[in-house]
């Protein structure tokens, strides 16, 4: 019999502790439960976290594989590495961007940053990025704006003490079910209540005590409206404005009147006003990717910190909070080398440079001059050729990016080289795949959205032709840079080690959390420079607020809506949004039981009498500027009239999205554009597996 081992779940950034126990005989798991003792979690854990660890859907990688004649077929190790070091070496000669990198929110801290170490340190490239910035770009761009440090001042801890919980463009019920669990006990609290800001009824929404459904891509206009009302009722605090903040003037003189910004979101102007008179209870305002993938999410983000600012909402208790979806997000953030160096470290400041590239023995001149583009930057670099060869790192752009037919035909005619756990469609694109220990096989750290990092253990061997990420990444820069990376296998302590002394002094000190120390505690919250404290509530300490801006102070922005990234027209006159899945895990990898049929669009009953004719047995063809889909309608009063609602999980899904972004965050625009819903035809045929056209469907006159 296999003992139990204490790990962290990986489904999402909740972070919570789980036991998981190995077979008896082979590779897997065989039971997992949540751990009592862990300090997150205490013993809670969702089904779905349990059952997506020990027995996950999808089909897995078990040995190389290289493409031969049109198809992948089995290969040794040797080999794979052979090809995958020829082929970067001979893109990197002459420049250092020949080579593009793709990481994830589902690796460790330790492999998020070797690889940001490979990538920057090692290939010099600027064509590096995670999958997170498909999520909360627009979340840490804002944080830094408004509190010079990424991640959110508040803790789990703060949860039961609020009174207001205002969750807008979130649903935690599927998204973070722990979590929402804390939340909901809370809420439930005498003279406490939940509000949720979204266009769609969500499960989140049908708990709520008011769910405000406003116009697809009006968040912005909302929460402007909802600050009018509060100046304009007395509603701010201007004791905590004076001492603490800067900008509140320059806001003032750009804010919208409150009854125009509230008729441009579709909310009636008591509803603002009972929105605004929340405001005056301890809160915390929730957000997730409702707000962040939006060409106006990064100016969203700012708006929701901007009503805690103006309100006092700021101190234990309150304040914002931001949803991540993926289980280490928060650690590519201040591992992996992207929009800062490690520990939050600026990324233009040559002596950050400096400490960086001494700490790798290399010269600073090495190092990319700026962070380079997002992911859909970084796709439009790959269709030009700029970096010859492509390697991602289990994520899958082919599904998961948006417009994402075009992103398909482009890794098509890419040197593409994917390490993953499971056959994704970007698998099925590859030149070579790298085959990538899962959950309950890997060694490493994690760290959840509250800033807590704990251990990740493995349960279970991998399989003998399966590698962890670390080591599948060290044996790639090993090859090519061997004073760089060391040769593996490689123990993820030492890396952590590098990583956490690389942190010291810094606003994402983790200086002071060791393996030792979480061996013994579990999880330890950041920023800590000290082995036997941890952090609470950013920016405080002993009643006096401090931020890492040049004031001293947080900062309010002026930004106010700007309009529809793809508005409605005759030829498309309905919106488009997408959302998560209870059941679904990313883009179905893990859950591909759920995704292997056409999409469920859920469309209210009126906009489906309205399109009829468009339905042949209950589906009909999603037709956007970019791709059709075929999808199966279910209707749901729960969705405005005019708006259609996808899973975003589903691989054919994102063929329709709009791949316009925040110019600030580099953030796609996921959550709203036009389409239309026509019936089968020749250019639009009705599929059985929801798979776009070969080309773009457009209208007459486009």
């Amino acid at each position: 019999m296999t003992e139990w081992t204490p790990t962290t779940c990986m489904r999402c950034a909740v972070g919570c502790g789980h036991l998981q126990k190995g077979v008896d005989s082979g590779y897997g798991i065989d039971t997992v439960r949540g751990d009592a003792n862990h300090p997150v979690s205490r013993g809670l854990a969702c089904q779905r976290g349990i059952d997506e660890s020990a027995d996950p859907d999808g089909e897995w990688l078990t040995r190389p594989l290289i493409r031969k004649g049109g198809s992948l077929v089995t290969t040794s190790w040797d080999t794979a590495l052979g090809v995958v070091t020829d082929r970067f070496e001979a893109a990197l000669e002459g420049t250092p961007d020949g080579v593009a990198v793709l990481g994830s929110g589902q690796q460790t801290n330790e492999a998020a940053y070797l690889l940001g170490k490979l990538a920057r340190g090692g290939f010099g490239t600027r064509y590096y990025d995670a999958n997170t910035t498909l999520c909360m770009a627009s979340a840490v761009t804002a944080y830094y704006q408004a509190f010079g440090s990424d991640a959110p001042p508040p803790t789990y801890d703060d949860i039961p003490e609020a009174k207001t919980h205002l969750v807008w463009g979130a649903n935690p019920t599927a998204a973070h079910p722990v979590l929402y669990r804390w939340l909901a006990q809370s809420a439930d609290a005498e003279d406490s209540q939940l509000i949720v800001v979204d266009p769609v009824e969500s499960g989140t929404a049908a708990d709520a005590d008011r769910h405000v459904q406003l116009e697809p891509g009006t968040d912005l206009a909302f929460a402007r409206a909802v600050l009018a009302r509060l100046i304009e009722t007395d509603g701010i605090d201007p004791a905590f404005i004076q001492e603490t903040t800067v900008g509140f003037d320059a806001l003032v003189d750009e804010l919208p009147d409150g009854e125009a910004a509230a008729a441009t979101a579709g909310v009636a102007i008591e509803t603002v006003d009972a929105v605004a008179a929340s405001l005056a209870d301890d809160t915390l305002i929730y957000w997730g990717m409702g707000v962040n993938q939006s060409v106006q999410g990064t100016a969203t983000a700012r708006a929701l910190i901007d009503l805690c600012l103006a309100t006092g909402n700021l101190g234990p208790g309150s304040g914002p909070f931001s949803l991540t979806g993926q289980a280490n997000s928060m650690g590519t953030r201040i591992c992996s080398s992207k929009g800062t160096w490690p520990g939050h470290r600026a990324f233009g400041d040559p002596d950050h440079r400096e400490t960086v590239a001494d700490a790798w023995g290399i010269s600073a001149d090495r190092l990319p001059a700026d962070p380079g583009p997002g992911p859909v930057g970084i796709a439009e670099a790959l269709a030009d050729s700029t970096p010859e060869a492509c390697w991602a790192v289990a994520t899958n752009p082919a599904a998961g990016m948006p417009d994402a037919e075009t992103v398909r035909k482009t890794l098509e005619e890419t040197f593409l080289v994917v390490q993953d756990a499971f056959r994704t469609e970007t698998v099925e694109l590859a030149d070579v795949v790298l085959p990538a220990a899962t959950w309950g096989e890997t060694e490493g750290t994690a760290t959840n959205m509250e800033r807590t990092i704990s251990r990740v253990r493995a349960a279970s061997e991998c399989p003998p032709k399966v590698r962890q990420d670390i080591d599948i990444i060290a044996a790639i820069g090993h090859r090519l840079y061997p004073t760089l990376i060391d040769r593996p296998p490689v123990e993820p302590e030492a890396v952590f080690d590098a990583f956490r002394e690389l942190t010291a002094g810094t606003p994402a000190d983790c200086s002071g959390i060791s393996y030792d120390r979480l061996d013994a505690e579990l999880a330890v919250r950041w920023p800590t420079a000290d082995p036997d404290s941890q952090a609470g509530y950013r920016y405080i300490d002993g009643g006096e607020w401090t931020f890492p801006t040049a004031e001293n102070r947080a900062r309010f922005s002026t930004a106010t809506h700007g309009g529809l990234a793809e508005p409605t027209d005759e030829t498309y006159p309905l919106t488009l949004t997408t959302g998560r899945k209870a059941d679904a895990y990313n883009t179905g990898v893990r859950t591909r039981d759920e995704t292997a049929d056409c999409p469920v669009a859920r469309v209210h009953p009126e906009t489906t009498l309205e399109h009829m004719a468009a339905l042949d047995r209950g589906r009909t063809v999603i037709v956007s500027r970019r791709a059709s889909v075929t999808v199966q309608v279910q209707p749901d009063d729960g969705v405005p009239e005019g708006l259609v609602w996808l899973p975003i999980h589903h691989p054919a899904v994102n063929a329709l999205t709009l791949p316009d972004v925040d110019p600030e965050s580099d953030e796609p625009n996921f959550k709203q554009c036009a389409i239309d819903m026509r019936p089968p035809s020749p250019s639009n045929p009705l599929t059985t597996q929801g798979l776009t056209v070969d080309e773009p469907v457009a209208g007459e006159g486009d």
